[in-house]
């Protein structure tokens, strides 16, 4: 992962404006999981005006997610135990989301919101144990554009925008289709870098 994607030179002033206060990374990730239960619990509750607010907070969320590692670095406070604690942060938060969006959508599509958002939860810790647990892969950043650097996990900024734009039903599909496979394709490609090694 970067440390220099455009979310967080987002967070960047902020982080240094708190960093003299002895707020701590930690203290940062909890809120973070504070915030991400927040807005699952608030895209669970309807599909509706809830949702809107949920997307709120989850963007709020996804911004204290790259707070923490930016005030560890900027303090020195970085620790294998202070990032095990936001992977594992992260990857719950984000796996809660997609619950919360799918059981708020079961008032459109009924049993089927709260089964696709599990499926998305699931492929979501899935690719978390992979990537962080078994090491099948790394996630790298992406130059869009000179300058604009993004993370994959970045792209959950989409998370919201879909959902105040009316497009909750087709993203939480795509996630339940994608995350999965995404998965399948790690475990592929992992069994055949061990078969070759």
């Amino acid at each position: 992962m970067s440390a220099d994607t455009v979310i967080h030179r987002i967070v960047r002033p902020a982080v240094r404006a708190v960093a003299p206060s002895g707020i701590t990374p930690n203290q940062i990730t909890t809120v973070r999981i504070a915030t991400g239960i927040a807005a699952a619990l608030a895209f669970a509750w309807d599909a509706g005006a809830w949702q809107a607010v949920g997307g709120g907070i989850f963007l709020f969320s996804m911004l204290l997610d790259r707070a923490d590692g930016e005030l560890a670095r900027q303090t020195g406070q970085s620790s294998p135990g202070g990032h095990l604690y936001d992977l594992c942060g992260d990857c719950f938060s984000n796996i809660i989301a997609f619950l919360g969006i799918g059981i708020g959508q079961a008032a459109h599509l009924g049993a089927l919101g709260p089964l696709l958002g599990s499926v998305a939860g699931a492929g979501i810790g899935v690719l978390f144990w992979q990537l962080n647990v078994l090491r099948l892969g790394s996630l790298r950043g992406y130059t869009l554009a000179p300058g604009i650097l993004v993370d994959p996990d970045d792209l959950l900024v989409f998370v919201p925008l879909l959902i105040w734009c009316g497009a909750a039903v087709p993203m939480l599909w795509a996630a339940a289709i994608i995350t999965p496979l995404a998965a399948l394709w790690l475990a592929v490609a992992g069994a055949r870098r061990s078969r070759a090694g």
